[in-house]
């Protein structure tokens, strides 16, 4: 059985958590939960896409675009998640029957990182979110 660090899971959830490498990396190719993060987070870039191309007023790209800004949350709340717990508690879990190895600072910076990035990331897309669909309210009120 490969050793899964704990430094190396929380810095590629910090990275592309929204596409699940991580989930590949510590449960391999046959983790469902892996295969469904590329499918929001690519209906939430055509989005983005739209958006560039359309404007604000298209309506499905501001549908879409809180998907991106969801997943990304999620990469990045899991990266917090994996940094925080401790090294015995991560060794039992995904390194069983191997000695457990201390880590260093770099899960510790990387939930920095991930929580300057995820406080900016989630209140930008409730943001976006709530301006959208206060503008559609407003738009479809009489007169």
């Amino acid at each position: 059985m490969h050793y899964r660090s704990k430094t190396l899971a929380t810095w590629m959830a910090l990275a592309a958590g929204a596409l699940g490498l991580h989930r590949f990396y510590l449960h391999g190719r046959r983790d469902l939960l892996a295969w469904l993060h590329p499918l929001p987070t690519l209906a939430g870039l055509v989005g983005v896409l739209r958006m560039r191309e359309l404007g604000q007023d298209d309506r499905l790209a501001w549908l879409l675009l809180p998907l991106l800004g969801l997943m990304i949350s999620v990469g990045l709340l899991t990266a917090i998640a994996y940094g925080l717990t401790s090294d015995e508690r991560w060794s039992a879990r995904h390194n069983a029957g191997q000695p457990a190895r201390a880590t260093a600072w770099g899960p510790v910076l990387g939930v920095m990182l991930a929580l300057l990035l995820a406080g900016i990331v989630l209140m930008s897309t409730i943001a976006f979110a709530f301006q959208k669909f206060f503008e559609w309210q407003g738009s479809a009120l009489p007169g």
